[in-house]
C-alpha cells in the first residue's frame, strides 16, 4: 500500500496551480483527442470549469479571453482548438515589460525633502510682489521646520537664507533681508505642546479607566 503513494514532487509540474492538477490533467486528455471537433466540445466544457473555478475574474474585462490565453499556456501552447479569440503566441504571452523610469532625486540637503524644491520653483515661477514674497517667507519658515526636526537644536536665520539661495539658483534671496523668521524655541515648544496633549489624554483616559473600574460593583 505505501508502494503506491505518489508525492507531488514526483508529478508533473502544474504551469498554473490555481487550478489544480486535475484540470491540468482533463487538458491533457482533451489534447490526445483525434478530431478537432472533439478536442472543441471539450475544450469549451474546460473554459465552463475554469470560470466557475475563478468567479472572481467575471468582474474583469475580457473575462473569456483570459480564460481562453490561460488554457493555452496550461496546454504548453500546442492545442489545436479553435478559439474565439484566436492562440496566443509563447513570445508574446512571456514578453516581460519594459521597466518603469523612476525619478531618481538625489538632493543636496535631504532634510528637507522632494516637495520643498517644488515649493521653490512655483515661487521662481511667479511675478515679484507681495504674493511671491509671503510665499518665500513661507518657504524659508517651513525649511527651519525641517531643519529642526532634523538637528532637533537650533539654527541660524542665515543659514536658512543661504539654503534657500542655492536651492533656488540665487532666484529667491533673502539674504539682505530685515524681517527674522519664526523663532526656533516657539517651533520646538509647538511641537512638544502638541506632544504635552497627547499624553495628558492619555493620562486622562487611564485616570478615568481608573475611576471607573473603582465604581464597579462588584458580585
Amino acid at each position: 500500500m505505501i508502494d503506491d503513494l505518489e508525492y507531488n514532487t514526483e508529478r508533473e509540474h502544474l504551469i498554473i496551480p490555481e487550478y489544480g492538477r486535475h484540470l491540468q490533467k482533463m487538458i491533457n486528455h482533451a489534447k490526445t483527442r483525434e478530431t478537432k471537433e472533439e478536442r472543441n466540445k471539450l475544450a469549451n466544457a474546460i473554459i465552463s470549469v475554469m470560470g466557475n473555478l475563478q468567479p472572481h475574474l467575471r468582474d474583469v474585462p475580457d473575462f473569456k479571453h483570459k480564460l481562453w490565453d490561460q488554457l493555452f499556456i496550461m496546454a504548453d501552447f500546442d492545442f489545436d482548438v479553435d478559439s474565439p479569440y484566436g492562440e496566443p503566441s509563447k513570445e508574446e504571452i512571456e514578453a516581460r515589460p519594459e521597466p518603469l523610469k523612476y525619478p531618481q532625486n538625489f538632493p543636496k540637503y535631504r532634510f528637507y525633502g522632494n516637495n520643498i524644491k517644488t515649493m521653490i520653483d512655483v515661487a521662481v515661477s511667479w511675478e515679484d510682489g507681495e504674493l511671491k514674497e509671503a510665499l518665500t517667507y513661507t518657504i524659508a519658515n517651513h525649511m527651519k521646520k525641517c531643519f529642526l526636526n532634523w538637528n532637533k537644536d537650533t539654527v541660524e536665520d542665515s543659514v536658512i537664507f543661504n539654503h534657500l539661495f542655492e536651492l533656488s539658483g540665487g532666484k529667491l534671496d533673502l539674504k539682505e533681508s530685515d524681517e527674522n523668521l519664526t523663532d526656533s524655541t516657539s517651533l520646538m515648544r509647538t511641537k512638544s505642546k502638541y506632544g504635552a496633549k497627547n499624553n495628558s489624554n492619555k493620562k486622562n483616559s487611564n485616570s478615568n479607566k481608573k475611576k471607573y473600574s473603582n465604581n464597579r460593583k462588584r458580585y
